[in-house]
Order: C-alpha cells, then sequence, then structure tokens
C-alpha cells in the first residue's frame, strides 16, 4: 500500500517539511535532575529521526524552575540548557527529520517537594490529587509571558526550527484557559477572549523577539472532558483567536489529570478517537491542524488525511514501539512495525511513577545507546525454551544477533499467556502484539519445534551452550476446601471453557479476574466478584482500570472487596467479610482469579549440567508482559 498523502511535502509555516507524520512530545524522564540533556536523549531523538518522521516535538521544558513538572523533566529555563538541546536538534537534523520543542509551565500541576515552591496557577483550585496553587499576580502573569518568550528564544539558539507552546494536559496554559481551573475576574479570566489572553500575549511576545517566520504551534485541549471544563465548541474561537495571532500549526488534544484516560488513552478507547474534535477546529481556521488520538496504524494516518480530517498526524507511543514505523509504511513493510498496545505500561504508568521510560513492545526504547542493533563476533548455540511472549522475543534478538537458535513450545501455538489476554473486551490490540510476534519468529533464522517439551534429556541430546527459559506460569489453585464440581480457572474460561452456567462467582478482583467477569458479562451471565482487597484492579494501570470499572458498573456485575473465599459445597459459596460468615447460593460456577505460580522445574532440572542458564519472564516470578518481554530482550543481548 502505498500513503501518497502521508508521505507528501509539506510546510508549517515557513518550515519544510518532508512528510505529514509529527513525532508527539512525550516525557521520558531521561534528563537529568537539573534538566540538562543527556546522551541518552540524544540518541533516543536521532533513531526516530532515522526512522523517517518528518516533524519531531522534543518533550515537555520548562520554561521557569517553578514549572519544572517531574525529576527528571527537560529544562530550557537558563541560556546553560543550549548547548545541550543543540546536540539534540543538530542529531536530529543530520538525520533529515526537522525539529521543534514544546515549551511550558507545569503550574498547578507541579508539587513544592520538587519545585521548593508553592504551584503557581490563575486561581487557587487544585488539580486532582495535586496542591492548593497560589494564584498569580498581574506582575507575575507579565514574568510568565517573558519566561515563555525567552524559552522560544532558546531553542532558536539551539537550533530548532521552532516551539510548540504547551497549552494542554491541565498545565498552566491550559488553565487559564479552562473555566474549571480559572475563576480570575480581572482581565485573566471570565469569557473566552480574557482567558485566552495570556496565551495570546505569549504568541504576540515570540512574535516580536523572533520575527513572522520563525514556527510557532500550539498543543491545545480542545474538550477537557469534565464538567464545567473547556468545550470543543468554546476551543474553536481558541484556535481562531491564537491562528489570528500569529500561531502556525495546532495539534488537537483533550484531557486533564481529571479525565487522564484522554490525555494517554488505553486500549480501550478507539483508534482515532479524536479524529472528530481535530476536523471541528479545521473547520474554523486556515493554519494546519494536526490530529492525534490512537493514530497507530498509518493506514488510518493516510485515510484521516486522504478525508481532509486534518493537515497533520501526530503520533506518540507508536514511535516509542517502533521508531522506524514511517521507514516501514513507506517500504510497504506493514507486517514488520512493532505495534503499539497502547497499555501504558512502559509510558505514562513509569513516568508518572518517577521512572524512566521504556515500552512494552519495545524494550530498546530511550535505550538506544546501550542496545545497538550490532551482531556478535562469535554466535552460540541458543535453546529457547518457551514460546511466550517472553521466549519470542529472546528468541528474536538472539537470532537477530547472529546467534543459532532453536525455540521450543510445548503447545501447538505461540503466545503464551497473550493469548488469552486478547480475549477479553477491549483486549484486541493484545493480538496484534502476538501476531507480530509470531511473524518476527517465522520470519527469522530461528529453529521452530511445536509441541516439544523442553527436558534434561533434551538439552543433553542438543548440547546447546546457552538454554534461555521462559516456560511461565500456571494458574493458582482456590486455598479453600472444596467439594463443588464447576470450579475452574480464569485460564480455563479465557481459553474457551464454556461450561460456566448462568449464574458465576468469580474469586479474585484484579485485572485478570476483572477482565473475566466482564467477559462473561457480555455473554450474558450473572456474576459476582469477590476481591481481599479494598478496591478492584488495584494494581492496573489507572487510565485502563477507570474505564473497566466504569463498563462493569454498566454490565451490572456486582463486587463485594476486603473479603475472603472460606469454602465451596455444592452449589454455595462461603466467604469470611467483616469477621463474618456469609454464603451465596444458586452458584453455577466458580472462577479463580487468584494468580499464578511460576514453573520452574526447568531451572532446577538443569543445575549442574554445564550449560548457561537465563531464566525469563513469568518462570522467575508471574509479573506482566512489560517485565516478560523485557527480561527476554536483555538475556538474549547479554549472549
Amino acid at each position: 500500500m502505498s500513503f501518497p498523502h502521508l508521505f507528501s511535502f509539506c510546510k508549517i509555516g515557513q518550515m519544510e517539511l518532508k512528510n505529514r507524520l509529527m513525532m508527539a512530545p512525550m516525557g521520558t524522564n531521561s534528563s537529568t535532575w537539573t534538566g540538562v540533556v543527556t546522551d541518552r536523549q540524544v540518541r533516543y531523538h536521532e533513531e526516530r529521526a532515522r526512522g523517517g518522521v518528518g516533524l519531531i516535538c522534543v518533550q515537555f521544558s520548562y520554561v521557569h524552575p517553578s514549572g519544572k513538572s517531574g525529576r527528571y523533566t527537560l529544562g530550557i529555563h537558563d541560556d546553560a540548557m543550549i548547548p545541550g538541546l543543540r546536540r539534540i536538534a543538530d542529531a536530529v537534523h543530520a538525520a533529515g527529520a526537522r525539529i521543534v520543542i514544546q515549551i511550558a509551565h507545569g503550574g498547578r500541576r507541579c508539587k513544592s517537594v520538587i519545585t521548593d515552591t508553592t504551584p503557581l496557577g490563575p486561581s487557587a483550585v487544585p488539580c486532582l490529587g495535586g496542591e492548593i496553587p497560589r494564584e498569580l499576580t498581574l506582575g507575575e502573569i507579565r514574568d510568565v509571558v517573558s519566561w515563555f518568550v525567552q524559552a522560544a528564544h532558546r531553542a532558536r539558539e539551539a537550533n530548532f526550527d521552532g516551539v510548540m507552546l504547551h497549552m494542554a494536559n491541565g498545565y498552566l496554559l491550559n488553565e487559564f484557559l479552562s473555566p474549571y481551573a480559572n475563576k480570575r475576574t480581572d482581565e485573566y479570566g471570565g469569557n473566552t477572549e480574557r482567558r485566552v489572553r495570556l496565551a495570546l500575549e505569549i504568541v504576540q511576545g515570540t512574535r516580536r523577539e523572533l520575527g513572522p517566520d520563525f514556527p510557532v504551534l500550539c498543543r491545545l485541549c480542545v474538550d477537557e472532558g469534565i464538567a464545567g471544563g473547556l468545550t470543543l465548541s468554546e476551543s474553536q474561537t481558541v484556535a481562531r483567536l491564537l491562528a489570528q495571532a500569529g500561531v502556525n500549526a495546532i495539534e488537537a488534544v483533550s484531557g486533564v489529570p481529571e479525565s487522564a484516560h484522554l490525555i494517554g488513552p488505553p486500549m480501550a478507547l478507539p483508534r482515532g478517537f479524536r479524529v472528530s474534535a481535530a476536523r471541528a477546529i479545521k473547520e474554523g481556521v486556515s493554519i494546519p491542524i494536526i490530529a492525534s488520538g490512537r493514530i497507530n496504524d498509518p493506514v488510518l494516518a493516510e485515510k484521516i488525511l486522504q478525508d481532509g480530517e486534518a493537515d497533520f498526524i501526530s503520533m506518540g507511543r507508536p514511535l516509542l514501539a517502533d521508531p522506524d514505523l514511517p521507514n516501514k509504511a513507506m517500504e510497504g513493510r506493514l507486517e514488520d512495525i512493532c505495534p503499539c498496545i497502547a497499555c501504558n505500561e512502559g509510558c505514562n504508568q513509569r513516568l508518572y511513577a518517577g521512572l524512566d521510560v521504556s515500552c512494552v513492545t519495545n524494550p530498546r526504547a530511550v535505550r538506544e545507546d546501550l542496545f545497538p542493533y550490532d551482531r556478535v563476533e562469535r554466535p552460540k548455540k541458543v535453546l529457547v525454551a518457551g514460546g511466550g511472549p517472553a521466549g519470542m522475543m529472546a528468541a528474536i534478538t538472539a537470532a537477530g544477533r547472529g546467534h543459532q537458535v532453536t525455540l521450543c513450545e510445548g503447545n501447538s501455538r505461540l503466545g503464551g499467556q497473550l493469548l488469552m489476554g486478547s480475549v477479553p473486551p477491549h483486549k484486541e490490540e493484545i493480538r496484534g502484539l502476538t501476531e507480530y510476534l509470531v511473524r518476527q519468529v517465522e520470519k527469522s533464522d530461528i529453529k521452530l519445534e511445536m509441541e516439544k517439551v523442553v527436558t534434561d534429556s533434551l538439552i543433553r541430546e542438543m548440547a546447546p551452550e546457552v538454554v534461555i527459559i521462559a516456560t511461565g506460569a500456571r494458574p493458582a489453585a482456590l486455598p479453600i476446601q472444596a467439594t463443588a464440581a464447576n470450579i475452574m480457572s480464569a485460564w480455563d474460561v479465557l481459553k474457551g471453557r464454556n461450561d460456566v452456567g448462568k449464574n458465576v462467582v468469580v474469586i479474585g478482583g484484579g485485572e485478570v479476574g476483572c477482565e473475566v467477569a466482564e467477559y462473561l458479562a457480555v455473554l450474558s451471565r450473572r456474576v459476582l466478584i469477590l476481591e481481599l482487597l479494598p478496591e478492584l484492579a488495584s494494581s492496573m494501570e489507572p487510565r485502563g482500570r477507570r474505564l473497566l470499572v466504569e463498563r462493569l458498573q454498566k454490565l451490572q456485575v456486582q463486587a463485594l472487596t476486603q473479603c475472603s473465599i472460606s469454602e465451596v459445597r455444592g452449589q454455595t459459596v462461603f466467604y469470611i467479610r467483616g469477621g463474618l460468615r456469609h454464603r451465596i447460593d444458586g452458584v453455577d460456577s466458580v472462577v479463580a482469579a487468584v494468580g499464578s505460580t511460576a514453573a520452574k522445574g526447568l531451572a532446577g532440572a538443569l543445575n549442574g549440567m554445564g550449560v548457561a542458564i537465563y531464566t525469563v519472564g513469568d518462570c522467575v516470578k508471574p509479573r506482566r508482559i512489560l517485565e516478560a518481554i523485557r527480561e527476554g530482550f536483555e538475556a538474549a543481548f547479554a549472549l
């Protein structure tokens, strides 16, 4: 398939671009604690530029120390930042792309423990989970304008092609726009024209400082998704005023901390869910509009452009997952694009936990300097036991580096727990990951042995130098007395067992338990969840969890928390809650979702055989896809 619109020559203001694909600004937590650029950041951006994207927008960069949003956020607040920033810009230019930088102030989303000052905002209205901000005075608002204008000047000194004003995600400029956060009664509060005044003054000041030809883009929150917040209809007026002030392009985004699922949309939200908003903004202005929001497929991107719904496409997490996505699309290698599954586990969840950002499907992400693509000098004979995500990634990585690899899988299909993980509603993206990994195994030089269980005798026969054990886990059993016949695991249900009956009790309200409950409820079963902890799916990524719990409520799935099952007898389930014993009668099936146990048998059997052994994934300790794929990759890279 060709992509005549996506890969066409275009311009934003006077900035010429080789295609219409922009890498969205994404925090990585890879700066120093003083906001200085690191080698890691340079290599990360360079690799995406080499991957074929037309324009890169560098992450949130704070314009003043009071606006630092995280411990390892990038800074553009001081002239001392310019040399490091120039390294990123020069590397991206050398790799064939254009680059702008997102200049921002965290506003009320900042934390005093990081900035050493009370957060600033238009009004004393805190964001979800935040501190009460101090309302900016008129004199301080003039300072804010100066901070942004000076930051834009530094960006030009650092060889950036332009800047993007961050007017989204609940940060300071978004807060001034928002009737929810801005309760001022002076010239910076009230109606739309007054709430947009600060942003207009920054644009006008930048134009006076840097002239009419320096590109100024905006990332605009066009819909906050909360009661009393900024709406799409009002944002159309904001966009028109920004364009009149000299903004060259607008990226249409949505969401604030109170509606965080719109900022980092999980896989439950449909692909391209925000395109209609971009189209609505485009109707009122003549400058280019950039569409965003779960656009992880070049085919979808091309259709959006072809239909005239936007002028450019913004991709963030898909380019974290595969920096070569543009080049692969141009070459017609769509099947080789490593997919973004919108799980938020390696990116957003780690970002907001203060950890270095990674990617579930691409464990090299933001670590490109540590794991260069090169082939080993002395290939080894490698046996991988287990064809789940850890085993497939280990095999693919080892073979790609030149090792002689055999992959043995005891079942008739590759995929391991990914095969079950894609069954519940709204988890279809996992199927795409499974298919991608299987294709890469099949296209490589890996010798694939299906329905072959690795044993110590097989290892003696094959005589590998290295064994990577990725045998996964098995479902844990209920630790209770049970005399009922119809007790099964969540794995049984997700593998297709259908004799569950009409009334089902799911034991365990973690992520798996909630997902299997939703799956059964969609099949018109009456479901009750019993969970030991105070909340359902408490360890799940927060954005996806919010939507999952809402869906369970709509499906009328019942749940009892802070209770433990004590006995199953016939069609009766007994449980303890608050120190009292209770019973549920008329239960057709009990589905156990109480975790899993590592399958460690093979590792113990190989001790003393003189073979180098690596254990990866759930056979070490049951966890998530992130750890499985990352450990498989790192073990293979260490050979």
